[in-house]
């Protein structure tokens, strides 16, 4: 099938998705950031405490190029790399500095060409593993875990012209805060604890990789030693 439901979960209601109405320096840039999960629509609609709406749309995929980050094609450090693109990241040392350049420059992926992108949402819990991450105070193998055990997500994101011409507003629908506030909160404890659990986990890690590890060996995307880790 070459249509897809896809919801967005905010304040108000949305009939016409504008390309032009978005923040630059979202985890993907500037786009309509959508979801195929009710649940996380509804938790996105009431994550300020107020309560809000899931928007539905049917999205016609036939003829649009679409990049998936979880398809099992691309790694963590490709998020990675487009995060440091796009998000502003807290650059406290010159490690920090250089390993956003150089992850950058080896493993970001052009997405210029593509309409639409599939990958991991990054909301202020998961987005510190990523500045952890660069910092070099959290592994690779710890990093590639607390994504999966956190249920991180999966976000579907509007990025061209054709796409937004292609995306239909079916209905809308209200969402009690009382209900899906804590659910956010919920959520948000459970990747603080994820993280926490997992620096811990990271002290005993010897053969693990750290960002100074891929800086000093200038590994690349397809390094085996890396490959192992995130596929293992």
């Amino acid at each position: 099938m070459n249509t897809i439901t896809l919801l967005h979960g905010t304040d108000h209601i949305i009939e016409v998705p504008d390309i032009n109405i978005g923040n630059e320096h979202n985890d993907y840039g500037k786009g309509f950031y959508c979801t195929r999960s009710e649940e996380m629509a509804k938790e996105w609609a009431c994550k300020q405490n107020t309560d809000g709406f899931i928007n539905r749309y049917e999205l016609n995929t036939k003829g649009l190029k679409i990049l998936n980050l979880t398809d099992g094609n691309h790694t963590v450090l490709n998020w990675i790399a487009l995060l440091l693109k796009y998000r502003t990241f807290k650059l406290s040392s010159e490690i920090a500095v250089d390993a956003r350049d150089y992850i950058i420059e080896h493993y970001s992926v052009d997405t210029s060409i593509y309409d639409v992108i599939v990958g991991y949402r990054a909301d202020d819990s998961y987005f510190r593993y990523a500045e952890s991450f660069v910092s070099n105070g959290l592994p690779l193998r710890s990093l590639n875990q607390a994504l999966k055990l956190g249920k991180l997500g999966e976000q579907t994101v509007l990025v061209s012209q054709k796409a937004f011409d292609r995306i239909k507003f079916t209905d809308a629908s209200p969402v009690d805060k009382c209900i899906y506030y804590p659910k956010f909160l919920d959520r948000d404890t459970t990747a603080r604890k994820t993280y926490r659990q997992e620096i811990k986990k990271s002290k005993s890690y010897r053969d693990d990789i750290f960002v100074m590890d891929i800086l000093r060996e200038e590994l690349k995307n397809d390094d085996p030693r890396i490959q192992r880790i995130i596929f293992e």
